[in-house]
């Protein structure tokens, strides 16, 4: 039976009246923010990053795929609001919840921000509101920690307030998949909840799918990046076999890739980075762990993953000792520190393994990415150097990176030395000639 707090609530939402809280103006609560916004309803974003807020509030986008533009007008017409204070939670008639899940050393889930989040809901929680809560986590953690520290206060979720789940499936840089047109998984804790977040949720998304639980919705955000780490981990080792064997990798997948129907193409690489893809199956990893059961194809993929970096050193030293160069003193320039092209975001990027290896080996290291003017590593600063200078002056340059602004040609052109580790140089290489010859002897490939 669908309750009175149930029945006001979606009369608010499809009326427009209702008001919006999201915790978390970073790379998934403010294109939310602003997606919401846009479609006519009172946003409030709240962040304990006083700068993030000061920027919202003069509408300035910190984020590459929100235009400051977009951000300024709706601040105008005061569609959207930042502060840091909490208490305002208590004005609101839907929170959405999008803090950081990173992982521990030990490859722990770290749940605190959300913790801390729930906490916060909690003391201010009223009768019909609804809380959905969108970071990355283990299936169960809805109902197993949100739940409680909701329900702590004699408010019984369902009846008196609504509680969901919705993964968030953010692909920064993505010129065609975005917030609106990206389809939204919506689990609720019961039907009620389910009902009530998806029309919420259909105020600014162009699609969302119910599924039965909270915990199925948690599964499928981690199937969706398990899926993509497992390949990938399977093509890299499949790239290191290659090396083995004298194949090039990159042929191999090409021709696979014709074949119409069986076989999905991933690529090869220097490691994984983002904050999603290298993480998310870890919570899934750990999660089944409790259960006394071993997530083989999860572990495995991660190790072959993890070493990626270590294979790239090792294909830098030996280009470099086939020119009778050792490692250490030689001038080494990685092209693009970002995780993925045409982005600044450094999250977990190889380029910061890879920084760190050569360094540790002697190697005077610098970078050049036309999105990362700086980047702060274990309290050392650096900064992108200007890439023609820095070309003629390395013994190796290493394209970690493909952004679609570099010109690999001119890059190969200026370099003595260059590892390719993304493909970039493919149509340098094919065919024949005195000139593609001349640049494939300094080429060589993961």
């Amino acid at each position: 039976m669908t309750s009175t707090n149930a029945n006001d609530l979606s009369r608010r939402i499809a009326g427009g009246s209702a008001k919006l809280a999201t915790i978390g103006l970073g790379y998934v609560g403010l294109p939310l923010s602003v997606e919401f916004a846009s479609s006519g309803v009172d946003v409030l974003g709240i962040d304990i990053d006083a700068e993030k807020v000061s920027a919202v509030s003069r509408g300035e986008s910190y984020i590459r795929d929100v235009p400051s533009q977009r951000l300024a007008e709706l601040v105008r017409v005061g569609k959207l609001a930042a502060t840091t204070d909490f208490g305002r939670l208590s004005e609101r008639d839907a929170i959405i919840i999008c803090v950081p899940t990173p992982l521990s050393k030990t490859k722990d889930p770290d749940l605190s921000l959300v913790v801390q989040a729930a906490e916060d809901i909690g003391k201010r929680l009223k009768p019909g509101q609804l809380v959905v809560l969108e970071s990355t986590t283990y299936p169960g953690t809805t109902e197993e920690l949100i739940r409680p520290i909701l329900e702590r206060e004699g408010l019984e979720v369902g009846k008196d307030f609504f509680l969901a789940f919705s993964p968030e499936r953010v692909d920064p840089g993505n010129k065609t998949w975005n917030t609106r047109n990206t389809p939204k998984i919506i689990g609720g804790t019961t039907p009620a909840c389910r009902d009530v977040a998806l029309a919420l949720y259909s105020r600014a998304v162009t699609e969302v799918i119910p599924v039965s639980s909270t915990r199925a919705a948690e599964m499928v955000k981690l199937l969706e990046n398990t899926f993509r780490s497992v390949n990938i981990g399977l093509v890299n080792e499949v790239a290191l076999m290659c090396d083995r064997l004298g194949v090039d990798v990159w042929e191999v997948i090409d021709a696979a890739a014709s074949k119409p129907f069986g076989f999905m193409p991933f690529y090869p690489g220097p490691g994984l980075g983002g904050h999603c893809i290298p993480i998310d199956p870890f919570y899934l990893s750990w999660k089944l762990k409790t259960l006394n059961y071993r997530a083989r194809f999860i572990e495995l993929a991660g190790e072959v993953n993890s070493e990626m970096p270590r294979h790239v050193v090792s294909r830098i030293q030996d280009a470099l000792n086939d020119r009778r160069k050792s490692v250490n003193g030689s001038r080494i320039l990685l092209v693009g520190v970002s995780y993925k092209p045409d982005v600044d975001d450094v999250r977990e990027s190889p380029a910061l393994d890879l920084l760190r290896l050569l360094e540790q080996k002697g190697a005077l290291v610098s970078y050049h990415d036309p999105h990362v003017p700086e980047l702060r590593l274990e309290g050392a600063s650096h900064r992108s150097s200007p890439l023609a200078e820095s070309l003629s002056e390395s013994d190796c340059v290493v394209i970690v990176t493909n952004h679609s602004s570099l010109d690999v040609a001119a890059i190969v052109d200026g370099a003595a030395l260059v590892i390719d580790t993304r493909n970039a140089t493919k149509d340098l290489t094919s065919g024949s000639g005195a000139g593609r010859a001349a640049k494939s002897s300094k080429i060589q490939k993961l």
